[in-house]
């Protein structure tokens, strides 16, 4: 019988995609940069690459990774979507329409959130963060909130991810902690 093959960690990659992506979205929000770039990575690397991490993470018998990769990556290629049919004129988006989408991805969050109770310190942060910013970037749609605002928290969280992402690379090479995550135990 043939040994079955060992599937690495994919978390480094989708936290990577998300983080990054992040990011890149949020310094648009705040005014730094006015191009599609955070939108057209967002297509790849916040969602394809997700994706890839969500199915390899099924793969591995991981229901909160399947879940959280593939639906943020869906997520990502979404709103890349939204946009890119409102540049090319097929349709324009609301910022109404927006805000039901963050809010819907904020209450997704929230429970996704609960689950990471069981993984890490990190983790929590990240999901955290993470809801908090869909329900600011609600409040943005609305217009009742600067984006200024939900960028720089956007930010925060977006780092935290690429931390992570930098955990499982380093931790995982080096075979040994070199920048923790705060565990929970079992």
């Amino acid at each position: 019988m043939a040994e079955e093959a060992k599937w690495a960690n994919p978390g480094a990659l989708g936290l990577a995609g998300f983080g990054f992506n992040t990011i890149l979205l949020q310094v648009h929000n705040i005014g730094l940069i006015h191009n599609v770039e955070p939108l057209l990575f967002g297509f790849f690397w916040g969602g394809l690459a997700q994706i890839i991490a969500g199915i390899i993470d099924g793969r591995r018998g991981d229901t909160f990774g399947l879940t959280a990769f593939t639906s943020y990556g869906i997520f990502w290629i979404g709103l890349s979507f939204i946009f890119l049919m409102d540049w090319i004129g097929v349709a324009a988006y609301s910022l109404t329409g927006l805000a039901w989408v963050s809010l819907l991805w904020g209450i997704f969050t929230v429970y996704m959130t609960v689950g990471t109770l069981k993984i890490s310190k990190v983790h929590v942060f990240i999901f955290g963060t993470l809801a908090l910013l869909f329900f600011l970037l609600t409040a943005v749609f609305l217009g009742a909130l600067s984006p200024k605002v939900a960028g720089v928290e956007g930010i925060i969280c977006g780092s935290a991810a690429v931390y992570a992402s930098a955990a499982v690379v380093l931790n995982a090479t080096y075979g040994r902690w070199v920048l923790p995550l705060g565990l929970f135990s079992k």
